[in-house]
């Protein structure tokens, strides 16, 4: 099959292991390795790519963003990726929008804003998903209680048939369908066919195909009759690619309301909020959203949130400024006697925060708290919204009968509740299990009138419990319709018709003892296992945002290949433990290659729902890869730069003559300028702080960046400390916290640095100092890696506990500052950002004056050792210039750039006019010394 599809598709085809491993999943609980898989560029290739595999029997499994739920966008053929060029808004006019497969939600919600438009669906993957996945799944969103699912919204799409024909489906009268049932060949036999289909079972249409807004298992065939108008293109929404490609769709867009206000409604639990629903109804909201207590449980920050142990997100819009906060405290009001709270919400920003928490649902809820892993497979189940509030009590019974814990969220206004469940995917008794319970739901859920999926479609997750809520004759026509587009079954086999069992092909693997019992990091959030840890990555593709803030993935929103997101990366050292595609284990080139681009940024740390550290897998990696084997030169230049620096000290005007005539050997990429190093370095000038100090003594951390390379910044924040009332100290002896042997895999190294450091600081630590770090990712290393790589260790728990930045520990000390009325923007080090936090430096800003801007601009792109590297200093720059050097140069000249990395500043000063300081160095203008 794979030599028939090459000769018709050439290089544009791929069938490499690292490829396929990277499709074999996508965001459900299944598994199936792809014959191959094309990235169509045209039209022109989709067409060419099915017609391959209708010659060479081979499936056709359609993809948009990859972030399908119930294993809808994987299986055994060639996967059709469109999200990578068959993109883009082709044309825009009045309410109508025509937009490419591959068009990503978000890109049509910017190109419709500035008319005051907008589409309506909005699923919690909308920075991601794809209109062709919505169309696919029949997405809905948290504004489909106003606005409706995909179909309601959807004007008409140019599809391809299995067999090549192109046909452009919507709505039609009965005279149309008739005249396109006279037309020659494939169309008119679809055309007489889809007629008798309905002219034949008017009444079972009728009656058992429900009318509210979440029926969403099986196929959407109501949309044929008569009185809907024959819309051919609506009954495909939701067809899971089952039936045809889509190749254009036309959708319809609504105009985004004047003003709207969020009520936050608290209740004693998740059912009374379920209860409280048909009245909120009433109220003609544009969402009902639920959220339970062990969701919230699991954020950093749920403060917002009145008091209660469930919340529903009510949105509230209105013609005039204060007409929807008025609605929504008059609907508090008339709920009183059911809440246990409420709060109503205007400013934009205190409502994002929020919808934060419900977006990512899908991700945090993968883990309890308990750290217990959670999984989907009963995630989109639906009732009428009258039935809600005594279906969820019998359904959590039933979840308390079989033994296992959830977490409850979704689109309560519409009966549409998400959820992970704790099964036990890992042994032959808890598959069993899981079996069980998916038996019993789907019986609860037809007893109330539901529907098994309400939006992310059946897939493998569902399919095969279709007969348990739908009659024999409907599972007819269901395969019927199928039939008359696809009659060889070549579209996505396996799903709505002649299912596979919902039980086999789960991609849920424990790392064999050759991988697990090698491994040099803790995992403690992991129970100490590196497998636990690759099945944080559930798919749901976050890290593939390419147009919002936030730092993840810095080198996918370069590249846009999957391989270079964290969820491709984790995909494939999934398939690592799985050893079926990727078969080489530590050794794996496939791996290497997917995390050569990862800028070790830890982004995803932060970023990601389900805490995915990209950046520690690929340090184990890197270890793991070349243990007793030659490293790349960079390795041994920049991993053990602690050292040369030192060397480098005894000369440093020899060390920077020589240093640019070293790069080619040293592995440094030659379009990088070298860092110059300093005459003399901090620590060296300051001797006499390597001392016992008084009664606020803190350890200053010489940090070896700059400490060697820019030394000014040590002496600034020496003054400033001092200032506070601090007794500064130095370390007696030199240290190091090892972050380049880390970032560069060399783990062993790093633990004995990491050793004889500990050893260095426990006198300080055990008389009660705080050590305070200048340079982020140091500071970080201690507060975060520190413990996960020598884990039980006391002394790293308590450096761990006393270490702090320096803004946490000036900004609410007794300094005298002066206003020094500037304006300033902010580039976070990704570190900061993902450890850290920077709340405590935008306090001691605002004290000393300060007008600052904290760009949301990612990574500087140089990472550390990644932008030095040879190789990397296109992407490096490409990074750079995805939104911070556009932010540096849009600054007035007279605006101050702060970044406290060392690598930001020296990213921004070689690709911008601009010199940026640190805070300290800014902060030392602003003492009033006496």
């Amino acid at each position: 099959m794979r030599e028939k599809l090459r000769q018709r598709l050439g290089e544009a085809v791929s069938f490499d292991p690292g490829t396929l491993a990277l499709y074999t999943a996508d965001a459900s609980n299944y598994r199936h390795v792809p014959v191959g898989v094309l990235l169509p560029r045209t039209v022109d290739e989709v067409v060419a790519a099915v017609a391959a595999c209708r010659e060479a029997g081979v499936p056709v499994i359609a993809r948009g963003g990859g972030t399908s739920i119930a294993g809808n966008a994987i299986g055994p053929g060639l996967v059709l990726d469109t999200s990578r060029y068959l993109t883009g808004v082709r044309e825009e006019a009045g309410h109508l929008a025509r937009v490419a497969p591959g068009t990503v939600l978000d890109d049509l919600q910017a190109v419709a804003a500035p008319h005051g438009l907008r589409f309506g669906p909005d699923p919690s993957t909308h920075s991601r998903c794809t209109i062709g996945g919505m169309i696919g799944n029949n997405s809905c969103g948290s504004h489909s209680v106003a606005w409706g699912r995909t179909a309601d919204n959807l004007e008409s799409m140019e599809v391809l048939l299995p067999d090549g024909t192109r046909l452009t489906a919507g709505a039609a009268s009965r005279s149309e369908m008739d005249r396109r049932a006279r037309l020659p060949g494939t169309e008119g036999r679809v055309y007489r066919e889809l007629l008798d289909l309905v002219d034949g079972n008017l009444a079972l249409l009728r009656t058992e195909l429900a009318t509210w807004g979440r029926r969403g298992s099986g196929y959407g065939l109501e949309h044929l009759l008569p009185e809907n108008g024959f819309n051919l293109a609506r009954a495909l929404t939701g067809s899971e690619g089952t039936c045809v490609t889509v190749l254009d769709a036309t959708v319809r867009l609504v105009a985004l309301p004047r003003h709207k206000a969020l009520a936050v409604l608290g209740f004693s639990s998740d059912v009374a909020a379920a209860d409280a629903v048909s009245e909120i109804l009433k109220w003609s909201p544009l969402t009902v959203e639920g959220l339970d207590i062990g969701i919230v449980g699991l954020v950093r920050d749920g403060s917002a949130l009145p008091e209660g142990r469930a919340w529903l997100m009510v949105e509230l819009p209105g013609e005039e400024p204060g007409e929807p906060a008025h609605r929504a405290g008059e609907l508090a009001k008339a709920l009183a006697d059911r809440l246990t709270g409420h709060t109503v919400l205007t400013d934009p920003v205190e409502q994002g925060r929020l919808w934060r928490i419900r977006e990512e649902g899908a991700g945090l809820s993968t883990r309890m708290a308990d750290g217990s892993e959670a999984w989907p497979g009963w995630e989109d189940a639906a009732v009428p919204p009258e039935n809600l509030g005594a279906y969820l009590r019998e359904l959590k019974a039933l979840i308390a009968r079989h033994g296992r814990k959830t977490l409850v969220y979704g689109h309560y206004g519409e009966g549409c509740l998400h959820m992970r469940i704790d099964f036990d995917l890992l042994s032959r008794p808890g598959i069993a299990g899981f079996r069980s319970f998916l038996e019993d739901a789907a019986d609860l859920v037809a007893a109330h009138g539901g529907s098994l999926s309400g939006e992310h479609g059946d897939g493998q997750a569902r399919s095969e419990l279709l007969p348990r809520v739908y009659s024999p004759e409907m599972l007819r026509l269901f395969a019927r319709f199928k039939g008359i587009f696809d009659p060889d079954g070549m579209m996505n086999p396996g799903v709505l018709v002649d299912p596979r069992p919902v039980d086999t092909d789960l991609r849920v693997r424990r790392a064999p003892r050759e991988i697990e019992s090698v491994t040099v990091f803790g995992y403690p959030r992991d129970h100490g296992s590196f497998g636990e840890a690759m099945r944080r990555c559930v798919g749901v593709g976050k890290c593939r945002n390419t147009g919002g803030g936030g730092v993840m993935c810095p080198s996918y929103r370069v590249t846009r290949d999957e391989k270079h997101s964290t969820r491709g990366r984790a995909h494939l050292l999934a398939e690592m433990i799985n050893g079926e595609l990727v078969r080489d284990g530590w050794r794996s080139r496939e791996v290497l290659d997917a995390l050569d681009l990862c800028l070790s940024c830890k982004g995803c740390l932060s970023d990601c729902p389900v805490d995915v550290d990209m950046a520690t897998y690929k340090a184990e990696f890197l270890h793991q890869h070349y243990r007793g084997r030659v490293r790349p030169a960079s390795h041994y230049s920049l991993g053990w730069l602690p050292m040369w620096l030192r060397v480098s000290a005894l000369s440093p005007t020899a060390a920077n003559r020589l240093a640019p005539m070293l790069k080619r050997i040293a592995g440094i990429a030659p379009e990088r300028r070298l860092p110059v190093f300093a005459k003399r370095p901090f620590t060296r000038d300051r001797r006499d702080l390597r001392r016992r100090t008084g009664a606020r003594p803190v350890l200053l951390w010489p940090d070896t960046f700059n400490n060697f390379f820019t030394p000014q910044i040590l002496h600034a924040a020496t003054g400033v400390l001092t200032l506070a009332g601090y007794d500064v100290a130095l370390p007696d002896r030199s240290v190091c916290c090892g972050l380049t042997w880390v970032s560069t895999g060399q783990l062993g190294i790093a633990r004995r640095v990491l050793a004889r450091t500990l050893s260095v600081l426990r006198p300080h630590l055990d008389a009660g100092y705080e050590v305070v770090g200048l340079e982020p990712s140091c500071t970080a290393l201690f507060r975060g890696d520190l413990e996960n790589l020598l884990p039980g260790d006391e002394t790293a728990e308590l450096l761990a506990a006393r270490t702090r930045t320096f803004a946490e520990l000036v900004a609410d000390a007794e300094l005298p500052l002066r206003d020094l009325g500037v304006d300033a923007i902010t580039q976070v080090h990704c570190h900061q950002h993902a450890v850290l936090g920077f709340d405590a430096d935008e306090r001691l800003m605002a004290r000393a004056g300060i007008r600052n801007t904290t760009l949301d601009s990612g990574c500087c792109g140089l990472a550390g050792n990644f932008g030095f590297e040879r190789g990397h200093y296109e992407v490096s720059l490409a990074c750079a210039e995805d939104r911070m050097l556009p932010a540096v140069r849009q600054a007035s000249p007279s605006t101050v750039v702060i970044a406290d990395g060392f690598s930001c500043r020296t990213q921004i000063a070689q690709t911008s006019a601009k010199t940026p300081v640190h805070l300290a160095e800014l902060l030392r203008r602003s003492v009033s010394e006496k």
